[in-house]
């Protein structure tokens, strides 16, 4: 197989999707912790937290797609799926390691979709790490005693 073209292609959108990721979890991140230092010593806090927490969540969702979207759209105008939906299909399953059902790129595309399955990883990687710094941050707006109070 002659894979470097493959390489050629999935290393950019590599790249690509992590500014993208980066970029995004920036913002959400300064959102959050503004959001989150107003409803500081107010009455019901960690239920707010739970609720910010589930929209962060639901937008990280988002931005998932939005990534796959990307590897999606390149996999189409290569040639290497028959249709969008097809490619859109394909490349969420790539990325979230779910695997492929019955869809398969084109045999001189397939180190590809193992490429966006990397990218994959590394996003959701990024995004472990993103949601576990915002409990641990929620969790530092506290002292050991007020949390044992509360």
């Amino acid at each position: 197989m002659n894979w470097h073209v493959d390489w050629a292609w999935s290393l950019p959108l590599i790249a690509v999707n992590v500014v993208i990721h980066v970029f995004c979890l920036g913002v959400i991140i300064q959102m959050a912790e503004r959001t989150l230092a107003a409803l500081k010593g107010r009455r019901g806090f960690f239920t707010m937290f739970a609720f910010v927490m589930s929209v962060i969540v639901t937008i990280v969702a988002m931005l998932h797609g939005l990534e796959a979207s990307v590897w999606a759209t390149a996999y189409w105008l290569l040639g290497a799926l028959p249709d969008y939906g097809s490619a859109m299909l394909y490349s969420l399953n790539a990325m979230t390691s779910y695997g492929h059902e019955d869809l398969f790129l084109e045999r001189r595309w397939q180190l590809m979709g193992a490429l966006e399955a990397l990218n994959g990883m590394l996003l959701f990687g990024l995004s472990t790490a993103f949601l576990f710094h915002m409990v641990r941050r929620v969790w530092g707006f506290y002292s050991v005693r007020e949390q044992r109070q509360l």
